[in-house]
This record gives structure tokens, sequence and C-alpha cells, in this order.
């Protein structure tokens, strides 16, 4: 028995480019939603000409783009020509979400913003994401992932006193920004189950980012006390953080006090539990930096993966610090079915991630590869009722 596709006959118009709004409507998707990328004619989204590998840049089919784009459908349309808006409001017409990252007021320009759209299909749910929101002193500024990543505090908590501000190693801001739209779209598609009614949804990369650092803010506007830059320290406990071993690094998260006990008993070093600098967590917090050579002596005895194995059965959480190859191949991720395998014409077989909240009766599947750019431009406009000669005479236009 095939099993339910969770947006089946959802339909998703999405004018997005690069990161945070094709991560947005990937989740969809994954999910069983029709996603259609309206892609410019002439090289379509800009991630299609990013990443690693020159030749499939050129191809227009670059691993930044691949990364994002599987089960979606590609038609191009210039929707700044006549030509193209009206094409864009029939596909409006049956549509369910519209998702786009221009700045604001771009689409108010372009004669295609939520109000006009609402009018041709009350039913919408419209989504804009942008850097700053569309709205506020900001909300015209450029933004791209390290901008906002500066501009919200991101890259002050990271880091230590060597190394400070520190960008994280991935665009956060874009892929949070874009996870916190697919939530919205989903809210606001479930609100429209149960009154009929669409609505405009307004998402900041800025706003999205904050909560992610809940507790060091809630130490700030809470506690009064502005963060600390420790580095692979964890501020909440000692130990806790990065130790080296006798072969590499482990991780240790001692966050309990019976957790802390057992690392002392685990290490062969009894004699910390009653050490006045150690015994209570407060005060191995201040006197870490004389608990962590005491650990270290110790830890550098043996190898990551046997103190991994020691702690763990103490019921303390450690674990080996791995590169991103080690982490992508380790059996639990195969396990959970991390990476998806699948054929893309004239490139081969290449690896994408799948959904990964697993739903035990809709569940997500990569049913299709990332799309080449106009690939479904025929099916979409043969549908609409344009005719081979009109979809011709669009192209000799450049409006398809």
């Amino acid at each position: 028995m095939t099993k339910m596709r969770m947006l089946e006959g959802i339909r998703v118009l999405d004018l997005t480019n690069v990161l945070s709004g094709p991560f947005a409507s990937l989740h969809l998707a994954l999910l069983g939603a029709e996603v259609i990328k309206i892609e410019n004619p002439k090289d379509g989204d800009l991630a299609r000409k990013l990443g690693i590998v020159p030749d499939y840049n050129k191809k227009l089919m670059g691993t930044s783009f691949l990364a994002q784009n599987s089960n979606k459908k590609s038609v191009t349309l210039n929707t700044k020509s006549a030509e193209g808006k009206e094409i864009f409001k029939k596909l409006v017409k049956d549509a369910d979400v519209v998702i786009e990252n221009f700045r604001p007021g771009v689409m108010d320009r372009l004669g295609l913003g939520y109000k006009v759209l609402a009018e041709l299909n009350p039913k919408l749910v419209y989504c804009a994401i942008s850097g700053f929101g569309q709205t506020g002193p900001d909300s015209m500024k450029p933004a791209y992932d390290q901008i906002i990543q500066g501009l919200s505090g991101e890259m002050a908590v990271n880091g230590d006193e060597r190394l400070n501000p520190l960008r994280t190693g991935f665009p956060v801001c874009d892929t949070v920004g874009g996870m916190n739209a697919a939530f919205a779209v989903m809210a606001a598609l479930f609100h429209r189950e149960r009154t009929g009614e669409g609505q405009f949804i307004d998402i900041a990369l800025l706003d999205s980012i904050m909560p992610l650092m809940g507790w060091v803010a809630a130490n700030l506007l809470i506690g009064g006390k502005q963060p600390v830059v420790m580095g692979n320290d964890n501020f909440t406990a000692a130990p806790s953080g990065t130790f080296r071993t006798q072969d590499g690094f482990i991780n240790i998260a001692a966050n309990k006090q019976e957790q802390w006990e057992a690392v002392c008993d685990v290490l062969g070093v009894s004699e910390l539990k009653a050490d006045p600098r150690f015994q209570e967590r407060d005060t191995r917090k201040k006197n870490r930096k004389a608990l962590t050579p005491l650990l270290e002596a110790k830890l550098a005895t043996k190898s990551t993966a046997e103190w991994v194995v020691a702690l763990n059965a103490a019921d303390v959480p450690s674990g080996a610090i791995l590169t991103l190859d080690e982490a992508l191949r380790q059996p639990q991720v195969q396990h959970r079915d991390v990476l998806k395998t699948v054929l893309l014409e004239g490139f081969g077989d290449i690896e994408v991630f799948g959904l990964t909240a697993l739903f035990e009766k809709t569940p997500g599947a990569v049913e299709a590869p990332p799309p080449t750019l106009g690939e479904h431009n025929r099916e979409m406009y043969s549908a609409l009722g344009l005719s081979e000669a009109d979809q011709a005479a669009l192209r000799t236009k450049g409006v398809i």
C-alpha cells in the first residue's frame, strides 16, 4: 500500500534564489507539494552557478543548487515582461503558496505583490523572506548570511579570547530562515484548512536566528550577565566541552552532578570529587581552567574511541569529533537514511539530504532530482493552454 504524501495536491510557486527560500520550498517538496520554481530565462537561480565543481556550474547545475532542489519543477518566466506577468497571474489562480525572497517592495513594483495576487486567489498563502523583514529602519538594506550573522550577535558569542568574532562554518542564518519559513507556511496552510483564508507571512533572517540563542540571550535579558566567549567549553557546566586525548579530541558533557562523579571514577581520579574547587557545579565552572589539565592528563593515556566507550557505559554523554565525511558516513546516519541517492541524467547518481522528520503515516521522499533550467516549461505551459507555437513565440521574445 502506497503511503499518503502529506502535502499532495498543494501547489507552490517558488520565486526564490540561492538558499533561504529554496531551503524552505525543499521541505514542502519533500512532503509531497508540487513546487514549481519560477526562474529567469537566462540563467535561472543564481545557485545554479555556485559550487565547487566548475563543470557543473557551467551546465547551470552547481552543487549549491543540487543540494536543495530535489522534487521541484523548473519553468522559466520573465516576470518583468507584460506577457510574463499575465502568465504568472494565471499560475497563481491555481496555486496554494507563493514564496519569494526579493528585497521588500520588488514584487509590488512588478505589480505582483500580495494584495494583487490575493485578489486573484483569496486562499493564497504568500511568504516573503528577506534579511530584515518587510518593515523597519533596516528593511531596505541588502543582506547576506554573513551580514546577518554579524548583526544578530551570533558571531559575537562564537570563538574564544584568541578568535572572536567567529563566523559559523555554514550559512546558518539563511538556513534557519528557510526552516522558519517552511514552518510558517505549514502553519498558514493549517489555518486555511480551518478557516478557508490565506494570508501574508513576513519572514526576516535577522528575526529567525535570534531565538536560537535563547539560553545565551536569557542570561543577558533576565540574568543581566553578558556572554563570555568560551570556545569549545559549555558555559552551563564543567567538565563539559572538548578535551585532548592520546590520539585527538573528545567531547564530554558532564552536565549533571552524578555525571561529573562518574567522569572522576572512569578516569581514575576519584579524589577530585572531594576537592573543594570541584565539588559543586558552580565552583567547578569557576575553576574549569584548573580542572581541564587534570582530566587531560588522564585522557592522554588512552584513545578517543576507548574513552567514548568507557564514558558512555557510565552514562556520561561523550563522542568523537568527526570530519564532515566521517559524520556523513557514520552508521547511525546511514541507519536513519539521512542521505538519499537519486539519478541525475547526464551526471550520474548524486547524494542529497532527504526529510529528516520521520513520519509514520506520511513520510517524505526524494522522488526526483533537481530540475534542469526550464525542464518543465512544456508541461506547465501546455496545461495553461499555450500551444507549441505560442511557447515558441514566447521563447523568441525572452518571456520564457
